[in-house]
Order: structure tokens, then C-alpha cells, then sequence
């Protein structure tokens, strides 16, 4: 192997292995794994736009049995901090994202081991009952096995019954590394890696778009970080002609901030920003079928984003209304919507709004001076 070689491969849209992705993220300078990458982004997004969007991530509770050792956000069954959304919460949410300039609802939540499909379903029909212009960008891979496994269904018939109560796109929560010697040790009460590239299939099958995530920087190879390039290029491969199927992908960094996962496997997010922009072209080079890679400036903050959008990533993210679960590990940065436009003129790039399909939006302007009252402007 040698690198030149690869990166030619690589500008021709050829599958690297897992093994040749590995020899080039060790070898290959920096500058010329930005090069590659930002090539692809030209051949997959031939202008000089760059895509953000204006969402809510919200939860539907934080009850959770998976106990995963990187989040501080979930609470055991009868906690006294444990609760289940109510309506009442949703509507007051959704009215203020509406008159804020969004329309989608990031809806994800813990592995509660009393709400079933039923819940869910009943959940989603009512939310758009109440508000039929509502987008649901809801779940993830995990829940909707967790939901099969207590309901006794298959993946397919759970993820219908989402659809047709009104589920329009399934987020690439619980990824992290889709590896079971990583997901054991991280995570062991979410599904394996192998089921929840299952559930992305069931989704695929469907026509539900969806999304792919990676978070890198704990106990993982740098060869499993590779074989997680591999297994969600294989399942975009294998999607019907018509679908769509994972519209973005999206890594970040372990945050590490009070996890188990630091205090009992010493586990330290250690990813400088040269290997987060590294990852950023890899990602590029190793998923030449899938579109959109985005940018995690809520982890990585301004300036590595910025550098990112040289390296291959199309997309900047939200602005996030609301998050809970990454800021909860430490992730502190925050954007208004004249904060992320700017970044990305900064950057040398034309802001432009989007929704979940990545389909261009007109900005809403008479919201702007309400967002900018309602977030904290980025800190150099």
C-alpha cells in the first residue's frame, strides 16, 4: 500500500478497505487527506454552500436501563429525577420552535422499560394531530430495538407502525462505535452493532431517511473506527434504488465530563483538533456514498468546524434550541442563528438553511432578534 495510491482511489470513488483506511488516517499528511476530502465534498455538493438547521433536540424521558458508562443524563427506574414528557411540555416546546423559525422536533429519549409501541405511536399520532406541519426526526436504533424486544416485533413492523403515526426520519443515535468488544464495555445494555445496522436496513426498506453517527475518542481502535466506515457504507450500498437512506453522516468526540466510562475505564477524550479534521476527510474518503457529512461544532467548537468544512464536511448542524444529552458530558458550545451564518461566511461559505431532508429553506427573518435573545453567542 502506499498513499498516493489510495488517494487516487479515493478521488475516484472506489470502497477502500477497512485495512487501506487505516494505512492512510496513520500515514497520509493532513493536508492532503483535507485535499481528498474537500474533492469529494465538491463532487457530491458542487457549490459553495454550506447547510445548517434550526431544531429542538428534546426527550421523551430519561428514564433508562442501558446504562451506558458515557452518559449523564439518564436516571434509573424511580429515580426522583426521572420523568416522561407530557403533552402539555410538547406544545409549549413546538410553539416556541415554531415562532423561533423551526419546524422539526429531534425526539429521542431513554430505554424505558414501560413504554412500548403503543406509548410511542399514540405519542407521535397526538403531536401531529396538534401540529400536522410538525416534522419528527425521532428515535434511533437503539430505542427502536429496545421497543421491539418489549413488544416482541420485528424491527419492520415496529418502525411502520412509527411511520404511519407519524415518524418522518430516523436519527443514527447509539452508534458510537458499532463494534461489540467497544459496545460492551460503553454500552452493553444498547443493542450490538450488528442490530443496529439491522434497524437502519428496516428503515431503509421503508423509505425512512436517516442519519449515521460515530463517536470516536474513548476506548476504540483506530482499525474499529475503520470497520464502523465500512458496515454503514455496506448497509447505504444495499438500500432500495429509490431510497434515500442515510442523508448525513455525523462524528464527534467522546465528551468526557463526570462519565462513568472516565472515572472507571479511564477513558479521556484526548482527539486534538487536527485528528478531529482527520476524521472529518476520512470520513469523506472511506463513505463515498453518502452525500452529507457534517460538522460537530457543538463538540469541537468555531474554529475546528470551520477548518472541517475545508476537509470535507457540507454541513454545520443546529443551532439546537435545546440539548441535553452531549452538553450534559461537557459539550459547552452554543450558536445563534446570525452566530453559525457568520461562522460560515467566515469560513468562506454561503450560509443556507435546510430541513431534515437537506432541501433548502428561505431564512425566517423576522425571528432572528427572538433567537438571538434566546441563545449565547459561540466564545472564541
Amino acid at each position: 500500500m502506499n498513499v498516493d495510491g489510495l488517494l487516487q482511489r479515493a478521488l475516484n470513488l472506489e470502497f477502500l478497505s477497512a485495512e487501506e483506511g487505516l494505512f492512510l488516517f496513520e500515514n497520509a499528511p493532513t493536508a492532503d487527506l483535507m485535499y481528498v476530502g474537500n474533492s469529494i465534498r465538491q463532487h457530491h455538493v458542487p457549490n459553495n454552500k454550506v447547510t445548517w438547521i434550526i431544531d429542538r433536540n428534546s426527550n421523551t424521558t430519561n428514564v433508562c436501563i442501558a446504562n451506558c458508562k458515557f452518559c449523564n443524563f439518564y436516571r434509573r427506574p424511580g429515580h426522583s429525577e426521572s420523568y416522561i414528557t407530557s403533552i402539555e411540555s410538547y406544545k409549549q416546546k413546538i410553539e416556541e420552535t415554531f415562532r423561533l423559525g423551526g419546524e422539526q422536533l429531534l425526539l429521542q429519549g431513554g430505554h424505558h422499560p414501560d413504554l412500548g409501541l403503543s406509548y410511542y405511536c399514540d405519542l407521535f399520532s397526538e403531536l401531529k394531530r396538534l401540529y400536522p406541519n410538525l416534522k419528527l426526526h425521532a428515535l434511533g436504533p437503539p430505542e427502536i430495538a429496545h421497543i421491539a424486544k418489549l413488544d416482541q416485533l420485528s424491527h419492520y413492523e415496529v418502525l411502520k407502525a412509527l411511520k404511519e403515526a407519524g415518524l418522518d426520519s430516523l436519527p443514527g443515535a447509539g452508534a458510537e462505535i458499532l463494534n461489540d468488544r467497544v459496545r460492551r464495555l460503553i454500552s452493553k445494555g444498547k443493542c450490538g452493532g450488528q442490530e443496529w445496522l439491522d434497524v437502519m436496513r428496516a428503515a431503509h426498506q421503508l423509505d425512512l431517511t436517516t442519519s449515521a453517527t460515530m463517536m470516536f475518542g474513548h476506548i476504540e481502535t483506530n482499525m474499529e473506527r475503520m470497520e464502523h466506515f465500512v458496515s454503514l457504507r455496506e448497509v447505504q450500498a444495499e438500500k432500495p434504488v429509490n431510497a434515500k437512506g442515510f442523508l448525513a453522516f455525523i462524528p464527534w468526540p467522546f465528551m468526557d465530563e463526570d462519565t462513568i466510562l472516565k472515572k472507571i475505564k479511564r477513558a479521556r477524550n484526548t482527539v486534538t483538533g487536527d485528528e478531529y479534521v482527520r476524521m472529518i476527510a476520512m470520513s469523506r474518503i472511506m463513505l463515498p456514498n453518502i452525500i452529507n457529512i457534517q460538522a460537530s461544532w457543538l463538540t469541537v467548537g468555531k474554529q475546528v468546524a470551520q477548518i472541517c468544512l475545508h476537509s470535507g464536511a457540507n454541513d454545520f448542524g443546529s443551532i439546537m434550541i435545546e440539548e441535553n444529552v452531549v452538553s450534559a458530558a461537557g459539550a459547552a458550545f452554543r450558536f445563534t442563528t446570525s452566530g453559525i451564518q457568520q461562522a460560515i461566511k467566515d469560513a468562506g461559505f454561503v450560509p443556507q438553511l435546510r430541513n431534515q431532508q437537506y432541501e433548502y429553506r428561505e431564512l425566517p427573518v423576522d425571528t432572528l432578534e427572538q433567537i438571538l435573545d434566546k441563545q449565547t453567542m459561540i466564545v472564541d
